[in-house]
């Protein structure tokens, strides 16, 4: 039987495996998704065993047994740690993720201190993957496969969202890697410029804000644990916040929306907070625990070929012309000290906007100016 794939479609599966993890002989490989993924999935497979990886895991899941779960499950089992899930984040190779929700507000009537609850039984898995990640141990890679709820989510038809996707991915190229390769090499400078940096200031509409990140590494997303890549990112010293961050667009925490999230900032701390909509989620989130109320992420956003936003955090936190802080945990291979069981990214548009390192402007109207890279 001839399968008939469309080459974007195997074009991206080749990517996640030869490019993003790099699968090899021997490795153990884990391939989670929703169940319209299933055309990517089988590229998926098809790729890593000629490449000599074991797909030890191929696990399909649907928003509704996760909104069951939530609904029906006890507190104990909300804050319950699965042994097995321990035992495979501990000893696996590679992850691949494929988001392909059929439903994209699975949780909107869900008690919040239900997602709450899980997110604290999940926390120590949180943990495991993010240990090995920055050790090396674990290659993963998270990436999107469209469908009608993501292009209805994102305000397009399906097949304008489809091209949307891949051409965000690069893989409506000729040579994708090479594509990557390019944008891992722009990133590179702009990373190395970074790495040199005391203190950065962001002036735009509705931010004030300060942060330092001396002494910090700052990371360069090229697409291999996100496809599509496009950012570079770091952690500030926990403590270093001052001023305020207002966040352009709707900020979406399991299927929760809140609109005009305005924050101020106090000695790395969340002080004061207003929103036009959904207050009494941010309230929530930010009592989830300490690590919850300061800063663990810094990042611009760099992919170019991603234009709008999409209410997709995978590519919006990319867009070209944006800046994002992450409440919640820091990445431990930026050198981060904060801790916290949600990581919630809060973007804003800098196209009208400046940025200054160590009181020299770098960025002005969405990019870096030539000097810099």
């Amino acid at each position: 039987m001839i399968l008939v794939v469309d080459p974007r479609v195997s074009k991206l599966a080749e990517v996640l495996v030869k490019y993003s993890t790099e699968v090899r002989k021997g490795d153990e490989v884990v391939v989670s998704a929703g169940l319209q993924a299933v055309p990517l999935i089988r590229e998926l497979v098809k790729y890593i065993v000629a490449s000599g990886g074991y797909p030890v895991i191929v696990s399909l899941s649907d928003e509704v047994t996760r909104e069951v779960f939530l609904r029906y499950a006890p507190d104990e089992v909300l804050t319950y740690t699965p042994k097995i899930s321990k035992l495979i984040l501990e000893n696996v190779d590679v992850m691949i993720q494929v988001d392909a929700p059929q439903h994209t507000k699975p949780f909107v009537t869900v008690d919040p201190r239900k997602l709450q609850l899980l997110a604290k039984g999940r926390r120590p898995l949180t943990e495991i993957f993010l240990k090995r990640s920055s050790e090396g141990k674990l290659r993963w890679c998270v990436t999107a496969f469209p469908t009608p709820a993501l292009a209805q989510e994102a305000g397009m038809s399906y097949t304008d969202y489809e091209e949307f996707v891949f051409r965000a991915c690069k893989v409506d190229k000729d040579d994708p890697v090479d594509e990557w390769r390019k944008q891992a090499e722009y990133q590179e400078k702009i990373k190395n410029f970074l790495m040199k940096v005391n203190e950065l200031r962001f002036i735009g509409d509705g931010v004030d804000l300060t942060l330092k990140v001396s002494g910090r590494t700052w990371i360069n997303d090229d697409g291999k644990k996100n496809m599509p890549g496009g950012e570079v990112f770091s952690a500030p010293i926990e403590d270093s916040a001052e001023g305020t961050y207002t966040a352009t667009y709707p900020v979406l925490w399991g299927g929760y929306e809140i609109i005009g999230l305005r924050i101020k900032f106090h000695r790395g701390q969340v002080i004061e907070y207003t929103a036009e909509k959904g207050r009494e989620v941010i309230e929530k989130l930010l009592q989830v625990d300490e690590g919850a109320k300061r800063i663990g992420e810094v990042a611009f956003g760099l992919n170019y070929d991603i234009t709008q936003f999409t209410r997709n955090i995978l590519f919006d936190e990319k867009i070209g012309g944006t800046v994002h802080i992450a409440l919640g945990s820091a990445y431990p291979e930026t050198g981060g000290r904060n801790t916290s069981a949600i990581h919630v990214d809060l973007i804003a548009d800098m196209k009208r906007g400046k940025v200054y390192a160590d009181g020299d402007l770098v960025y002005e109207n969405g990019r870096f100016v030539i000097e810099v890279i």
